[in-house]
């Protein structure tokens, strides 16, 4: 009679990971969520100012139907029913009615200081929640803006 022998694993030894093991593989999530993180911060920013854009266009829209109701702009957001909708930082919009406007300084301006609209002016301040006339002033680049009476709606960088 021939006997085969058969080899027994060793049952004493654990099948968990080792420390060596669980230390890389948090390195390479580490990285990858080091990666991915920025990304997907921006997306959310840049989901923000799309958002603004369609607001102030929406806004717009309500200011301009309010213009052909009554020949005049109003001199409050909450005329057309804005007054209280905040920006997608969750501030209130800015609106200006510059043909009523007792104080012409504030009225948002270019790198000439020359103004950026001549009816009225419509903003978010952006991110930090500030914002200055000037669109070259550092708290007014993040601002998303309504210039040339409506021609350009975007960040305040950008005009």
């Amino acid at each position: 009679m021939i006997v085969v022998g058969i080899r027994r694993w060793n049952t004493n030894r654990s099948t968990g990971f080792t420390l060596i093991e669980i230390i890389v593989s948090l390195a390479i999530l580490g990285t990858l969520a080091g990666l991915v993180v920025p990304l997907y911060a921006g997306l959310i920013d840049k989901a923000r100012i799309e958002t603004a854009i369609e607001d102030i266009t929406t806004i717009s829209s309500a200011l301009t139907r309010y213009y052909v109701d009554h020949e005049l702009y109003p001199e409050t957001l909450d005329e057309v029913g804005y007054a209280t909708y905040p920006d997608p930082w969750g501030n209130p919009y800015q609106y200006l009615n510059i043909q009523t406007a007792q104080n012409q300084g504030q009225m948002r301006k270019d790198q000439h200081m020359v103004p950026i609209n001549s009816d009225y002016d419509l903003y978010s301040m952006g991110k930090d929640g500030q914002s200055q006339s000037p669109l070259t002033a550092h708290t007014s680049r993040d601002d998303i803006i309504r210039a040339n009476d409506g021609a350009y709606i975007g960040p305040a960088g950008g005009f």
